[in-house]
C-alpha cells in the first residue's frame, strides 16, 4: 500500500468523529485538514532526508521510536495524545515531531491548511501534534515492512510527499509553503499557482532530483 493511502486509511469514520469532536470541527473539513498536514509533515521529512546525515539520523529514529505499532489502535493513539501532546513517549510525542520537522514555521504551514481546509487557526494547531505521530509510524511500518535502505527510504518519501501534495488538491500551495517553510523565510502573500508542478520541483530539488 502506498504511503499516503496508509495513512488516509488510519482516519476512519470513528477516529475522524473522535478527532473533531476534540478540535470542536466539521468532519469533512476535519479530513480535508489531515491531507495538508499529512502533506507538510512529509514534506518536512523529505527535506530532513535531504542529506546523508539527516537521512541516517531519520531511520534511527524510525527504528528507535516509530516501528508502527501505534497504527494497531489509532483510536488509543489519539485520545492518548489528546490527553497529554507532551508525552513523554516519543512515539506519541506530535509537539516533539513537529518541533522536528517544520521548526518553529509550524502556524506558517497551519494558516495555509487553514485556509484550504475551512478550520481555523486553533482548530489546525491541535490537529497537527495528532496526526504527526500517525505519519512517523506509518512511514516506520513502510520501512519495516519493506525491508528499506536509506536509499529506498529517500525515495519514498519524495514520492509520498509529491502524491499527498496531489491528493490533498494543495499541491502547489504546500509546495510553496515548504519551500518557504525550509528555507526560513516567511510566506509571499499571493495567490500560489495553479497546477502540479511547484510542488514537485521543490521536492525534487531537495533531494538532488530535478
Amino acid at each position: 500500500m502506498e504511503l499516503m493511502q496508509l495513512l488516509q486509511s488510519q482516519l476512519s469514520d470513528d477516529v475522524l468523529d473522535q478527532i473533531s469532536s476534540q478540535i470542536g470541527a466539521d468532519k469533512q473539513q476535519t479530513a480535508s485538514a489531515a491531507n495538508g498536514v499529512f502533506a507538510a509533515v512529509l514534506g518536512g521529512l523529505a527535506k530532513n532526508a535531504n542529506s546523508s546525515e539527516g537521512l541516517s539520523s531519520l531511520a534511527m529514529i524510525l527504528d528507535r521510536d516509530h516501528d508502527g505499532s501505534i497504527l494497531d489502535d489509532v483510536m488509543g493513539m489519539v485520545g492518548s495524545v489528546m490527553q497529554d501532546q507532551g508525552s513523554g513517549n516519543r512515539a506519541l510525542n506530535g509537539m516533539g515531531i513537529l518541533g522536528h520537522v517544520l521548526g518553529n514555521q509550524q502556524e506558517v504551514a497551519a494558516q495555509h491548511i487553514s485556509q484550504n481546509s475551512g478550520l481555523n487557526m486553533n482548530q489546525v494547531m491541535k490537529l497537527m501534534p495528532v496526526l504527526a505521530p500517525i505519519v512517523m509510524a506509518a512511514l516506520g511500518r513502510t520501512k519495516n515492512s519493506g525491508g528499506l535502505d536509506m536509499g529506498g527510504l529517500a525515495q519514498v518519501l519524495m514520492g509520498s510527499a509529491q502524491s499527498a501534495g496531489r491528493q490533498s488538491g494543495m499541491g502547489d500551495l504546500i509546495g510553496g509553503i515548504l519551500g518557504e517553510v525550509l528555507s526560513g523565510n516567511q510566506p509571499q502573500q499571493q495567490q500560489a499557482p495553479s497546477g502540479g508542478g511547484l510542488f514537485g520541483q521543490i521536492l525534487g530539488g531537495l533531494l538532488g532530483k530535478k
